[in-house]
């Protein structure tokens, strides 16, 4: 069954980004989607650290130490770009003021629900962080994610087992086979790396609506 990279996926991601919009990209692989921006589109990046205004990740010989994201990677500053207090970044989340935030997960629910910080293992993480802020804050939330754990699992769920971070918050899922819309009566197949409708409900125990 076809999938594509993680690189793929975040360019994939990067296209439907609209332009004019306030962004935030999430820990872990959502910080690829910086590198994929548009060339002439203008998206402006946040991070939870206190920054506005990233740019894509440095080359090998032009790390700033003091320019990090909140996964603490190496990242660029654009032209105009604007830091603050911690305090004030968590203000911009919760006030509604990003348009789209781009997180990982462990579990998407087909109410929409969202489990990205904690399985539940005893060596688990002691707490959910920014996600749950960036999750209802956002007027968008795009989840980045293999449809598939290193088990074999779905992370498509009729519900989440997981320690939730966010109620109904999910608006879409892309995954390594297929893009997952968040509608009424649960996922909707937006788009397919090759997979067919039918070998995803094989993959993942579900039913899915008609893609657009």
């Amino acid at each position: 069954m076809t999938r594509i990279s993680r690189e793929q996926l975040a360019a994939r991601i990067a296209a439907d980004i609209p332009e004019g919009s306030y962004v935030n990209l999430g820990i872990g692989a959502p910080t690829l989607v910086a590198d994929f921006l548009p060339d002439g589109r203008e998206v402006i990046l946040h991070t939870e650290n206190g920054m506005l205004g990233m740019g894509a990740a440095p080359g090998a010989g032009d790390v700033d130490p003091d320019l990090i994201n909140a996964g603490k990677q190496a990242v660029t500053a654009l032209p105009g770009a604007a830091y603050f207090h911690h305090a004030d970044s968590f203000g911009m989340m919760r006030g509604g003021h990003l348009d789209v935030c781009v997180l990982g997960a462990f579990q998407v629910s087909q109410a929409g629900d969202l489990a990205n910080w904690s399985t539940g293992a005893p060596d688990a993480i002691p707490a959910v962080g920014g996600a749950m802020d960036l999750a209802i804050g956002a007027k968008q939330v795009f989840v980045m994610t293999d449809l598939l754990t290193r088990s074999g699992e779905s992370k498509l769920v009729a519900s989440c087992t997981y320690p939730l971070t966010g109620v109904g918050c999910v608006t879409r899922v892309y995954t390594d086979h297929a893009v997952f819309d968040v509608s009424a009566d649960g996922f909707a197949v937006r788009e397919t790396f090759g997979a067919t409708v039918e070998e995803l409900e094989r993959l993942t125990g579900l039913t899915f609506n008609a893609g657009r």
